[in-house]
């Protein structure tokens, strides 16, 4: 026996002692109804951050997928090339490509993931996108600030062909007008508080939810409105279906890189008449009209522009230009001296309550306004269709004349001979 025990390795023969000592603490239980015990055998893996397993609204291909990246960036380092769809379908063991594009397009959507640039060559070729990957979602304001295009791309999210990415879109921005309306979209957070906020989500403290708690990206009323649409699914099984490969062909698969476009389909669900009932009225003051056409100031960025309509949306249409304009003249004020405006977002909602109440009077905007109005009457104006056929008149007439002149010309002194 002891000659046997030479054979074996230390580790075989530590796990031996640590199974006998088990063995032992469980014969002195006295309760019977205690869980079996449960040994660990082998090496300890990569740490997953906690909060990817219990994201509420990640589903599991989702988690997976996100594991799968982190995988592959700490295989190769923490600068790496994306994996593509392709490798990401076969580590995740998923048929099709198209769950890859829908499950990176809801890691986007939550946070998790960053698109932070689009690389392209000298010439404007493109080469390939530049994704930063996350251990915890996203504060908006740093989202804001790495993806240029994220609000372009929640916004147009809503018409996904896929509905879980419509309804996730929906409620990131459900979510967005709540923390508008509250004035809370500048503010900032510590990095304990968001946290503390998502462990009681995940708590399911009733306190938490009554009192506007959220999960990082999403409030406790846009989690309960993404839920619900899962519980009617399992209870009306009729609602299900799937969509065609031809209706996959005239959308993008994801979104979020254009090497991988896939039409291959999975299967998929419809917004019910509930999730468009629940999200109605955020759509209603979050979005203006497409032909309403304003003029925003020149410093604001894409993303700070739909956030500025979101914010617009909330007060009268002709007070809208109005405001946008009394920004503008706060903003060339900083080159007069002024104090500089760090957050023109803030700035825009103090000027939207105003409007709110009444109090609005234009000032700094009025000579925005003037500018504006001059630079215009200084354009010349377009020719109408009956000025142009005139102008081609007499154009054609002053030539036929000065051919006149000329075949006189050369009569009289005798070139012609």
């Amino acid at each position: 026996m002891a000659h046997d025990e030479d054979a074996l390795r230390p580790e075989t023969l530590a796990l031996d002692a640590l199974i006998k000592a088990t063995v032992a603490k469980v014969r002195d239980q006295s309760d019977p109804s205690l869980p079996d015990a449960m040994l660990f055998m082998g090496n300890w893996h990569q740490a997953v951050p906690a909060l990817v397993i219990q994201d509420p609204v990640l589903e599991p291909v989702d988690k997976l997928v996100w594991m799968v990246i982190m995988l592959h960036a700490r295989e190769t380092g923490g600068r790496t090339a994306f994996p593509d769809y392709d490798t990401i379908a076969t580590k995740t063991n998923v048929a099709s490509t198209s769950t890859v594009s829908r499950a990176i397009a809801i890691l986007r959507l939550t946070r998790w993931l960053t698109l932070c640039a689009r690389v392209r060559q000298k010439s404007g070729r493109f080469t390939g996108n530049v994704y930063s990957l996350h251990d915890e979602p996203l504060p908006l304001a740093d989202a804001l600030f790495l993806d240029e295009g994220y609000m372009a791309f929640v916004t147009q999210a809503r018409d996904h062909h896929h509905a879980r990415v419509q309804r996730v879109a929906q409620a990131a921005l459900a979510s967005l007008d709540k923390d508008i309306q509250a004035g809370d979209l500048g503010r900032q957070e510590s990095i304990i508080e968001r946290r503390l906020q998502a462990a009681q989500h995940l708590s399911g403290s009733s306190s938490n939810q009554k009192t506007g708690g959220r999960y990082f990206t999403f409030h406790a009323a846009s989690l309960d409105q993404l839920k619900k649409p899962a519980e009617s699914r399992a209870s009306e099984p009729s609602s299900q279906h799937q969509n065609s490969k031809a209706e996959a062909e005239e959308h993008d698969s994801s979104g979020c890189s254009s090497d991988y476009k896939k039409t291959t389909t999975t299967t998929t669900t419809t917004n019910t008449d509930a999730d468009k009932k629940a999200f109605s009225e955020s759509s209603a003051s979050g979005s203006l009209p497409a032909d309403q056409a304003l003029i925003y100031p020149p410093r604001l960025s894409d993303n700070q522009k739909l956030l500025a309509d979101r914010y617009l949306a909330t007060i009268n249409p002709e007070d809208r230009q109005l405001v946008l304009d009394e920004l503008q003249g706060r903003l060339s004020s900083e080159q007069k001296g002024m104090k500089p405006v760090y957050d023109e977002l803030r700035f825009l909602h103090s000027l939207c309550k105003a409007a709110q109440k009444g109090e609005f009077v234009p000032n700094l905007g009025i000579k925005v306004v003037e500018a504006r109005q001059e630079r215009a009457s200084q354009v010349r104006p377009p020719e109408d269709e009956a000025q142009k056929a005139k102008t081609a008149e007499e154009r054609a007439h002053s030539q036929a004349y000065a051919r006149e002149q000329l075949a006189k010309l050369r009569a009289s002194l005798e070139m012609d001979k």
